[in-house]
């Protein structure tokens, strides 16, 4: 039986190979570039990343669960879109915002578990709640919401062939 630290590592490596796997995605998007083993790699770990999450001890709804869940749900929206309408018609934006979508919830948990793991940065945000937390937050939405502008102008792909 898998302690729950090896349980954490495991699931904090599933997290991070989601996230860096997917801002090769995004800037591929930019670049309107398929990536499909980078694309695979990142809707793999990141679907993990999120089911593994539910395995912690349960303490009642979360924001962590809320999270987990929300993810799921766009996660959902992007496999379909690229898997089962082959990015069709408005499927090809439909996948790329749920695709940032979900890269970007993986970020913000990133960023709310540094504040807390971290000692440098929870010491400047103990309660989360102070501005190095929120601009740091703030950051992060920013630039997702810029790189998802970017990747539905720019991303259009030539079509994926039938099976």
């Amino acid at each position: 039986m898998m302690t729950l630290h090896a349980f954490t590592v495991f699931h904090v490596t599933l997290s991070l190979i989601g996230i860096f796997s997917g801002i090769v995605v995004v800037f591929g998007m930019v670049l309107s570039m398929r990536l499909k083993l980078v694309t695979a790699l990142f809707l793999i770990t990141t679907v993990l990343t999120s089911v593994t999450g539910f395995f912690f001890p349960y303490h009642g709804v979360t924001p962590a669960i809320i999270v987990g869940i929300v993810s799921l749900v766009v996660l959902l929206g992007a496999i379909l879109a690229r898997h089962t309408f082959h990015l069709a018609g408005n499927w090809r934006w439909i996948y790329v915002v749920c695709s940032v979508i979900a890269l970007y919830l993986n970020v913000f948990v990133a960023v709310v578990q540094s504040f807390m793991k971290v000692p440098a940065l929870h010491a400047l945000a103990p309660t989360q709640s102070e501005p190095p937390f929120k601009i740091a937050q703030l950051t992060v939405l920013v630039i997702f919401l810029i790189l998802g502008v970017l990747a539905v102008r720019k991303f259009h792909p030539a079509p994926v062939p039938e099976p």
